[in-house]
């Protein structure tokens, strides 16, 4: 016998949940399967983690930097008690309860479909006309001999440790090596970063990656660009020994791989409904439909692997599902590494609009010579703050900032992206003194427009 409902939604991270509290308040009823927590990776073993572990060493770094200050103790114990709070001990009991307080029936267990508008979650058999999978994504593990055998981490593993580690090597220079890494330097361990490609965020401005490359290194981080690992082994000490193609040889008390995430298509019974995914992970169209009664949301579609984009598929379906006319536009998406200093970008490079053949003109400013913010901030600041402007249409296309506090800031460019806002209305725009706002005024004038 199955139970029948309005809707499902496979997979309860932050675009599931989206999904399962609009569809529930549109009055549909609604069942939410999630095989593991109820919060997803984000909420457990990703960005609330990593951000909690990230903040303590980020404060003690601005005290170091701030006139007149005493450097703060770090404790590690309440650090991780702390961690530990904010990602509930790993139970999502409460979560549960309060779908189910609302009218949103929970499911726990590996949902898997089982033919058009039917899902499969142990012996529960599920019905429904609209179903939205929202099953995330795994990390991508590198097909290195001898790496499962010496074992590593996953960013699961690096954001729930325990104990610090005395070395660690990285294999991977994004968003999670670069945050990771520099967290566990500045609790003391040896760090060793080795990046396949040739600069550190390979698909960000150039710039941006020689500044975080200096950032890092003077921090005492030892970075290997352009090094591929070739083989893993497990000394006698327990030690993991890794090997790159340059014949160098490097040692750590851990391993942590971080090569990006693959999504979740595996084991989801696609077939049963037709759908065949790419590498990528499941086709969307601008709806976020994958099929006929089938939306695709977050991670698993591979549109963009961030919590935000998920989330605003997770509404971009919800209101497709309740017949409003919507269209996902993915043009002015923020993208934000949390390391000291932030790294924020959204819209185009310069290289990406070089390829797509737009005639652009960019500005790249130094805070400290541009703004007074940066030294009521920190002495001796430093960031600097680009934009690129499309000549013919003389709008933003794209912005990047290496700078305190960027994370909060590059959405003065994100929205002018997004309402393609004329340059000469942001000419004209007052921006608070002194903030680090203010640096847009200062970059778009020397635009040569």
């Amino acid at each position: 016998m199955s139970e029948h409902f309005d809707a499902i939604v496979v997979g309860a991270g932050p675009a599931g949940e989206v999904a399962a509290s609009r569809l529930n308040q549109k009055g549909l009823s609604t069942a939410l399967v999630e095989r593991e927590l109820v919060g997803g990776e984000c909420a457990y073993w990703a960005c609330i983690p990593s951000k909690t572990l990230l903040r303590p060493a980020e404060v003690r770094g601005e005290a170091q930097r701030t006139a007149g200050t005493s450097v703060p103790a770090q404790r590690w114990s309440e650090i991780a008690e702390y961690r530990d709070y904010m990602i509930r001990h790993l139970d999502d009991t409460a979560q549960v309860d309060g779908y189910e307080k609302d009218g949103v029936r929970v499911y726990k267990g590996a949902g898997r479909l089982a033919g058009p508008g039917r899902v499969q979650v142990g012996a529960e058999k599920l019905e429904a006309d609209r179903i939205v999978i929202a099953t995330g994504s795994d990390p991508r593990i590198p097909q290195i001999p001898g790496l499962a055998a010496a074992g590593y981490w996953t960013n699961r593993e690096a954001t729930t440790i325990k104990r610090i580690p005395a070395s660690i090597v990285i294999l991977g220079g994004g968003p999670v090596g670069i945050e990771l890494g520099q967290f566990m330097r500045r609790f003391g361990t040896e760090v060793t970063i080795v990046q396949a490609a040739d600069r550190l965020l390979p698909r960000e401005d150039p710039r941006v990656s020689e500044l975080i490359a200096q950032a890092l290194r003077a921090e005492g981080i030892a970075l290997l660009l352009g090094a591929t690992a070739t083989r893993v082994s497990r000394g006698p000490d327990g030690r993991r020994v890794v090997t790159v193609a340059s014949g160098e040889t490097l040692t750590a008390s851990e391993l942590l791989v971080a090569t990006g995430r693959a999504p979740r298509v595996h084991d989801i019974g696609l077939e049963s409904i037709g759908i065949e995914p790419d590498r990528k992970g499941i086709a969307i169209d601008e709806r976020c439909r994958a099929g006929d009664g089938v939306w695709a949301i977050g991670d698993v579609t591979g549109v963009m692997p961030f919590t935000h984009v998920g989330m605003y598929q997770g509404r971009i379906a919800c209101a497709d599902i309740a017949g409003q006319p919507v269209a996902a536009d993915y043009g002015a998406v923020p993208r934000v590494v949390f390391s000291d200093p932030e790294i924020a970008a959204v819209g185009l490079t310069s290289p990406q609009a070089g390829e797509q053949g737009v005639d652009t003109v960019t500005a790249t400013i130094g805070l400290a010579d541009a703004i007074a913010r940066p030294w009521t901030y920190q002495t001796d600041p430093t960031g600097e703050l680009g934009v690129i402007a499309n000549r013919r249409t003389r709008t933003l296309i794209g912005a990047w900032a290496v700078s305190p506090l960027a994370g909060e800031w590059i959405h003065y460019a994100a929205l002018a992206i997004k309402a393609k806002v004329p340059i000469d209305t942001l000419r004209d725009t007052v921006a608070q003194f002194p903030t680090y706002t203010e640096a847009y005024l200062k970059a778009i004038e020397r635009l040569d427009l």
